[in-house]
């Protein structure tokens, strides 16, 4: 979808930045179902994006008058085995940092990221919305039954075809975290001096464990933890207003507080939804249980200066359903941020 059409759409509807997507998740194409066969697709194995590559991007960026601000979520062939602690564990961090610094270089200010083995998983899609709009859910009661990762998978994505038969078995909490901490202690670093800013997804669905996995940030209060690890302005937060609203304790305005002063916010997404784990769904911008305009006017208050993106949306009844839910939040979204700027 990194086409000057699209950047062309997305300033039209009052985009000013855009965040970029350099994983196909679709590649394999999708297998749907409800079962334990439900992924999203292959994976190719891929060389890391070049920095004639990122160039290009930018610049058509910029050609239609938009901001490239972020890459988000590296691509799961680069770095399996940091999630996995497997045998190209160290091969795969050197391209990690390679891929930061050009991002440094060609002056990409933020990348994106969701250290996660499980990534996000069991939604279904339904007419969840107002109008009977097609959105994605998540029920504990009614989902996808959850089962054990296969090998050669991580993030819903097939890395290996070939990989032996059989599951990877349990990830205890205490393994994720400490995977977790060495791989920031590694890349930090290298952002620092790169001038870029590692943000961190929270999980979604936010749960303590998905498919015998241990999951990272499932309460506001983890995002703590992590940026204990290595205290810098290049560990920042990639702060989903919807996964916050998910969590079980996700008071959302009370953690734009607390994280917001701290200037840990690097960038924001920001969908509705009603309900909480186990049994939730997401529903147009302006009609769920999160009051969008306060946590906007919330995040004026604390000196937030980042970008807020509409992540998700509904699909609207028309010939361009995905366009047309953009459109929508990216309206209501502009409308809002200009009436708290009027009001301050």
């Amino acid at each position: 979808m990194l086409t000057p059409e699209n950047f062309r759409f997305a300033r039209q509807a009052g985009a000013t930045h855009i965040v970029a997507h350099l994983v196909d998740y679709f590649s394999g194409g999708v297998i749907h179902g409800t079962d334990e066969t439900r992924h999203r697709g292959v994976t190719r194995a891929r060389p890391l994006w070049s920095e004639p590559e990122l160039r290009a991007l930018k610049a058509a960026v910029n050609a239609e008058g938009l901001t490239l601000e972020a890459i988000e979520n590296f691509d799961p062939s680069h770095w399996h085995d940091v999630l996995l602690d497997g045998p190209r564990r160290s091969e795969q961090m050197e391209g990690l940092k390679e891929i930061i610094r050009r991002m440094g270089r060609v002056g990409i200010p933020i990348m994106g990221y969701n250290f996660s083995i499980a990534g996000v998983w069991g939604h279904v899609e339904a007419p969840h919305a107002r109008g009977g709009a097609v959105a994605v859910g998540f029920s504990a009661t009614n989902g996808p039954r959850q089962t054990p990762i296969p090998r050669g998978q991580v993030w819903n994505m097939c890395y290996d075809p070939d990989a032996p038969a059989g599951d990877i078995g349990e990830v205890t909490s205490a393994q994720l975290w400490d995977r977790f901490e060495r791989f920031l202690r590694e890349l930090v670093p290298v952002a620092e001096e790169a001038g870029v800013r590692l943000a961190a997804h929270p999980d979604d669905p936010p749960m303590p464990t998905l498919r015998d996995t241990a999951r990272l940030v499932y309460q506001p209060h983890l995002y703590e933890r992590l940026l204990g690890v290595v205290p810098s302005p290049a560990n920042a937060l990639e702060f989903c207003l919807g996964s916050l609203q998910e969590m079980t304790d996700g008071d959302v305005y009370e953690a734009i507080r607390r994280y917001g002063p701290r200037d840990a916010i690097a960038y924001v997404h920001c969908r509705n939804v009603r309900g909480k784990v186990p049994e939730y769904r997401e529903v147009f911008i302006d009609e769920g249980d999160l009051d969008v305009v306060r946590a906007l006017r919330t995040l004026h208050e604390v000196g937030f200066q980042g970008v807020v993106i509409p992540d998700h949306t509904p699909r609207m009844e028309c010939d361009a359903p995905w366009h047309a839910g953009m459109a929508h939040a990216l309206g209501y979204l502009s409308a809002a941020l200009r009436s708290i700027d009027a009001l301050a």
